[in-house]
């Protein structure tokens, strides 16, 4: 390596191993939060959701709702009732309001910095799920000030 040029070295591997593992993560429970919340939306416009509903507002098909359902269903979040929709669990209540919390935290975050409202929601959308508590609470810290 000529004289010039510093010497590359990798960062220790301890701290991008939990990093990783913890995007990992998040990324697993991503598409459970938004479809929990998602469901917990139509239930307060509706009084239920239904697949086709699901399926349109996130822009998929069927198939692939329905197996996210299965997933939810075995994981203890909803309950499908034949003929009627879906419903979530006491479990999936919690979950959607967590994930409905931070989404607003967040986004109320963005505005504050003086992103546009529509960006701000879009942006949230995707921060939601990958943000640490230490961070949300040093958003809300923020917005009381």
């Amino acid at each position: 390596m000529a004289d010039d040029q510093p010497e590359k070295t990798l960062p220790d591997a301890d701290p991008r191993v939990e990093s990783f593992r913890q995007t990992r993560n998040n990324r697993r429970t991503e598409l459970v939060e938004d479809y929990v919340e998602l469901i917990a939306d139509l239930m307060d416009e509706a009084g239920e959701a239904r697949q086709v509903e699901i399926a349109q507002r996130l822009g998929v098909s069927q198939p692939t709702v329905a197996k996210m359902l299965k997933r939810l269903a075995a994981e203890g979040y909803i309950q499908q009732r034949a003929y009627r929709g879906i419903f979530l669990t006491p479990e999936g209540q919690r979950l959607a309001g967590e994930s409905r919390e931070r989404h607003q935290v967040v986004e109320t975050f963005l505005c504050a910095l003086g992103i546009s409202p529509e960006t701000a929601r879009i942006d949230a959308e995707g921060i939601e799920h990958h943000v640490s508590a230490e961070t949300l609470d040093a958003f809300r810290a923020f917005l009381r000030d």
